[in-house]
């Protein structure tokens, strides 16, 4: 007899992409100047590691995502395309890197108005990875003080000592990413290259709530919270709805809500692929009836997707 986990993935590997998920291909000035000059630097951005379909369009726009700490995480996220191994030494010089890095892009002409600054787990060295975030946060506002800053934070495994390192440094958006529905934290789902693995293995839904409700808490007037959730891995739209309820009550200014797609056969498989009116629907209850202030949602929606707009749009006490 088939099992049911059997069966489910032989219907899985027939999907096909549906005809609205289509990203552009990254192109336009201002795409290429970035992007030669973080080779040149010597940077990584999560754009480009964790094969971001939207990066030409948001380059476009004059937003890029730093990520600091390395290229190499401490967890082994189910959907994430980002290396999974033992991280090398923290490199404390990265903050001072990555602010001259934005003002040497300015200098280029590069057409910059938000930074958004994130990073791997480093469960090895969560309270330094703080300081480092931190860090950065400030010394990209010393030499680009005109630029908006967005920081993309891991859970710190629930540690508030280093969530105020990171709130102390006051960036202008506190981001936290919930990614899914507590349901699918770690149920085991078999790959098509035949690994066994969960969305977030090695997290809690309870500690992602924490960084948010501490971050509105503890954050300076005016912060902006912001969280994000991926569809299309086996949830139900009920739990979607749980999950935005508890984002609101946790006091989430943003949620951005966006398509899982697969970065390759290692990763989770995609159970189903949401319509774009689906998407709609859910922006318009999460935002009319839950009460959130605004709701990103569409199929390329990603964490950094239009984050200078939303800046624009919620955050007039700091533009």
């Amino acid at each position: 007899m088939i099992s049911v986990a059997k069966q489910l993935q032989n219907m899985i590997q027939t999907l096909r992409k549906p005809s609205w998920i289509k990203a552009k291909i990254p192109a336009g000035s201002n795409y290429i100047r970035l992007k030669n000059l973080m080779r040149s630097l010597n940077l990584h951005t999560v754009c480009e590691e964790a094969q971001c379909p939207n990066v030409g369009e948001c380059w476009g726009a004059g937003t890029l995502t730093f990520m600091i700490l390395g290229a190499t995480c401490t967890r082994s996220c189910g959907f994430c395309a980002v290396k999974t191994g033992k991280p090398g030494d923290i490199d404390w010089n990265e903050p001072e890197r990555v602010a001259r890095a934005v003002k040497e892009l300015k200098i280029h002409a590069a057409y910059l108005t938000h930074v958004v600054i994130t990073s791997v787990n480093r469960d090895d060295k969560n309270y330094e990875s703080a300081l480092i975030f931190a860090e950065t946060v400030r010394k990209v506002r010393k030499y680009n003080p005109e630029i908006t800053i967005e920081v993309l934070i891991p859970d710190f495994k629930g540690d508030i000592k280093a969530l105020k390192e990171v709130l102390d440094a006051e960036p202008d958006v506190l981001n936290h990413n919930i990614e899914t529905v507590p349901r699918l934290y770690y149920l085991p789902v078999q790959t098509v290259s035949g690994l066994r693995r969960s969305v977030r293995p090695q997290a809690r839904y309870e500690w992602s709530l924490r960084v948010l409700e501490h971050g509105k808490e503890l954050g300076h007037q005016g912060l902006l919270t912001k969280s994000g959730i991926m569809v299309g891995l086996g949830e139900e739209i009920e739990e979607i709805i749980e999950t935005l309820w508890d984002l609101k009550n946790a006091g989430c200014d943003v949620v951005t809500i966006g398509q899982y797609l697969r970065p390759s056969l290692d990763q989770l498989p995609v159970v189903r692929y949401y319509h774009p009116v689906e998407f709609e629907s859910l922006k318009k209850y999460g935002e009319t009836i839950i009460g959130i202030p605004h709701i990103e949602a569409g199929p390329l929606v990603r964490s950094s997707y239009h984050a200078e707009k939303q800046v624009m749009k919620l955050g007039g006490n700091f533009i």
